[in-house]
């Protein structure tokens, strides 16, 4: 394979980080929403968000506003089927008086993505979720307790989840098939198997919570964009953290 690569720094964890390089990158032809964090006991973003939503979210959501209408073709944000478990809490999305569960954070992040690819696509933005089902990756480096051993022991282990080439089909499929904007591309048994359109359950197709979600992470992040035409340069800048919905 040949080409040239750009490599720059970006810590999604980091809104300050996050404009950073969306100022240094002048077009995006496609853009993968593919970073995350799993299972870490109750952690704190540089900006004060809930290490789970504050990365796997409004990092993305930040990111994809402040690029806006550089990007040409379409968005990717890589999900999770873990989100059918999750429920998004707008009166307290940074656990501030919750009792803390990484796994209920990490769902509820994960449908906070189905969520925001839904709300992507009702405002013309092409574009769709991949889900790589279960990845022989080191995304549990961080976990605690049986999770932590299974990221240790992946080698062993690896006839039960899919390689990353394999995990990694589902977003190559979104980045070069045209499909409706908001397809859902998930394994085709749950955790294993070629990806194809996967109908999503109600709640990540919720239009009230889709809209209401996005009104609270531009609160948040100081971030927004109403769609093309509407350039992520309508960024504010300022100290948005952690004030919760103005409703």
């Amino acid at each position: 394979m040949t080409g040239d690569v750009d490599v720059g720094h970006l810590d999604l964890a980091d809104l300050a980080s996050v404009r950073t390089f969306a100022e240094s990158v002048e077009t995006v032809d496609v853009l993968v929403n593919n970073a995350g964090v799993l299972g870490l006991p109750l952690t704190r973003t540089a900006d004060g968000f809930e290490a789970h939503i504050g990365t796997n979210h409004l990092g993305h959501f930040a990111l994809t506003c402040l690029l806006g209408d550089k990007i040409k073709d379409r968005v990717i944000s890589v999900g999770s089927a873990v989100y059918a478990f999750g429920r998004i809490h707008l009166d307290d999305l940074n656990w501030r008086s919750r009792e803390y569960s990484k796994w209920a954070a990490y769902a509820e992040s994960k449908l906070a993505t189905m969520l925001f690819v839904d709300e992507l696509a009702r405002r013309g933005v092409r574009a769709y979720v991949a889900d790589p089902g279960g990845a022989n990756t080191d995304i549990t480096r961080d976990c605690t307790g049986w999770l932590h051993w299974m990221g240790e022991h992946r080698r062993l282990l690896g006839y039960l989840i899919q390689s990353p080439p394999r995990a990694a089909r589902g977003s190559i499929l979104a980045v070069t098939r045209d499909l409706p904007s908001g397809t859902c591309l998930a394994p085709r048994f749950s955790q294993w198997g070629r990806p194809k359109p996967t109908r999503t359950r109600r709640k990540a197709r919720d239009p009230v919570m889709a809209r209401r979600l996005w009104e609270l992470s531009a609160e948040l992040t100081g971030c927004d964009w109403q769609g093309r035409g509407r350039p992520g340069a309508a960024c504010e800048r300022g100290d948005r953290r952690d004030r919760g919905p103005s409703r």
